[in-house]
């Protein structure tokens, strides 16, 4: 099959790496010319938000995929309307793209999701204090959200179309990745605990399985089940959660993609986030998602004030300790807070797991030369 991936980096990068080993041409669309999938795969060099560009590079593949959800869209629609296949459809990447639609379709299906108020400027705002402002286009990584506490936070609001979200009192931050092929057949990972970094407002490390009750994992899998049921829609879905001091868990966002919060599943899982989204790509059966004892993932982000080359302090180190995979992205350049690769660990309690994380976090360093 041809398979075409909506961008090039590290999430396109590990999902073919994973594909090689069957039989398939895999080709990539990027803005970046030294994309990480640039050096494996058939790569074409342009925007994944140009209508043309999207088109001509879907026309004459098997299947179009993403692994960003910033794409055109309206070239997905036309090239559906063509008979190309696309994984997810292009309604459910539309409605996710957008924070305002995503919003409005969690309420429309009943799913739990903090109360919100839609925005066109900041004139409009009339939510109570405190909340969380998502711009409705262009956030990724932490980008395009921030907490307004008081009236003086009040001041440094974006005046963009935005949901403006009830802030939730979080206990624990959890994601679950589901996966459905067109067959109908889905397969769910075991829930994952993520445990963000609060000056980036990136993922720092998570671990699997989370710590939760049976009430609360009775919780997630149904708002998983009615997420799916609504998206109507084949792919692998990253199902991000909020439990809170309560008890309730809330449906805090959807990645129509691979996700961060799945990379444990490498070594951590019988199979792999990257391999269920081939076999969904395929419509293959999907692979068993049983878990191997406690695992965990932490990010390589580039440090503070490093610029350029990259350079991997304590590398060394940290490959000499066992039940511990390193993952480099190729990215050649670092710059503060980018993410440059990830180290998964498996443990076999949940003590464990946590020490040698924040053990490792502190023996490696993503610098500049």
């Amino acid at each position: 099959m041809k398979i075409g991936i909506l961008g090039g980096g590290q999430l396109g990068r590990m999902l073919i790496q994973n594909g090689l080993k069957y039989d398939d041409q895999w080709f990539t669309l990027d803005p970046a010319e030294d994309a990480p999938c640039s050096k494996i795969s058939d790569f074409t060099h342009g925007s994944f938000d140009d209508y043309e560009t999207v088109f001509n590079f879907g026309k004459g593949k098997d299947v179009v995929s993403i692994e960003i959800e910033h794409v055109n869209v309206d070239a997905l629609f036309e090239l559906q309307e063509c008979g190309i296949k696309v994984i997810p459809n292009p309604e459910i990447i539309k409605t996710i793209q957008q924070k305002i639609l995503q919003k409005e379709f969690y309420k429309k299906h009943g799913i739990p999701s903090p109360e919100f108020q839609i925005i066109e400027n900041k004139s409009e705002v009339s939510f109570p204090l405190p909340f969380v402002q998502k711009m409705n286009t262009g956030g990724y990584d932490g980008k395009g959200v921030q907490v307004i506490r008081d009236e003086k936070d009040l001041e440094k609001l974006w005046n963009v179309p935005s949901v403006l979200e009830n802030l939730v009192d979080i206990d624990k931050e959890l994601s679950v990745i589901v996966a459905k092929n067109e067959n109908g057949e889905t397969k769910t990972f075991p829930v994952t605990e993520m445990v963000a970094d609060p000056k980036l407002n990136l993922l720092d490390f998570n671990i699997c399985p989370a710590e939760i009750s049976e009430d609360v994992q009775r919780q997630i899998e149904e708002i998983s089940q009615q997420f799916i049921d609504a998206a109507a829609s084949a792919g692998l879905f990253a199902i991000e959660l909020f439990l809170d001091k309560n008890g309730k868990v809330w449906l805090n966002e959807t990645a129509p993609r691979l996700h961060n919060s799945g990379h444990q599943t490498q070594e951590g899982n019988a199979n792999s986030q990257f391999e269920q989204m081939y076999r969904v790509l395929k419509n293959l059966p999907l692979g068993d998602t049983e878990n191997f004892g406690f695992s965990g993932m932490l990010n390589l982000v580039g440090e503070e004030n490093h610029h350029g080359k990259a350079k991997y302090d304590g590398l060394e180190e940290v490959l000499k300790l066992p039940k511990t995979y390193v993952h480099l992205y190729g990215k050649t350049e670092t710059k503060p807070g980018r993410k440059m690769g990830h180290i998964n660990v498996l443990a076999d309690s949940r003590e464990e797991l946590l020490e040698k994380l924040i053990e490792i976090k502190s023996m490696i360093k993503v610098v500049s030369q």
